[in-house]
């Protein structure tokens, strides 16, 4: 099923100056849950744990929208500012282009898709984010894709994190298959 979503949602055509790559993480919690955090163009603090602060430009959150993204120190930027591309509620499809900001990910856009699996007979969510980004003057395209690597697990192991004790709390995670006595 990876190479499917792969196909369909996150095929980047890289150029040689470019680095490409996608990243899966299964989370034990429904999809509902799960994509719930995702589309939070508005609130990526919710589960990504290097942004401090978001302020979205405008009354809107529809396709252009804008997000001015406060990064915590630590990291090599301080400022993002990001254009959501794509918002697909029936599909889980998101779409998010960096437009500026003081760090040196230039021309990065990521897609992030999120789908319904059984995890141990319970509800779980497969989630996909691809990327593909210009290597910065002075870098290798191998020190890009493991600084982006990097940045997407600790943002996936997070919302992975915060969507399972969502679930608990939440009592959403009930089996698909009861045992009846």
């Amino acid at each position: 099923m990876e190479s499917q979503y792969i196909q369909r949602h996150h095929s980047h055509n890289p150029t040689d100056n470019q680095c490409s790559s996608a990243i899966f993480k299964h989370i034990k919690a429904p999809v509902h849950l799960v994509w719930s955090l995702v589309r939070s163009f508005d609130r990526p603090q919710r589960y990504k744990p290097f942004v401090s602060r978001c302020v979205v430009r405008g009354d809107s959150l529809g396709i252009g929208s804008l997000r001015e993204v406060d990064v915590k120190s630590g990291l090599p930027a301080t400022t993002s500012t990001e254009r959501l591309e794509l918002l697909d509620d029936d599909e889980h499809i998101l779409g998010v282009k960096i437009v500026g900001g003081d760090h040196r990910l230039r021309n990065y856009s990521s897609i992030i898709t999120v789908h319904p699996e059984v995890i141990d007979g319970r509800p779980g969510t497969l989630v996909v984010e691809s990327f593909i980004v210009d290597v910065p003057e002075g870098n290798t395209k191998e020190e890009t894709c493991f600084f982006v690597h990097s940045l997407i697990n600790c943002n996936l192991k997070s919302l992975a994190d915060v969507s399972e004790r969502m679930a608990v709390l939440q009592d959403a995670v009930k089996p698909i298959h009861p045992y009846r006595v």
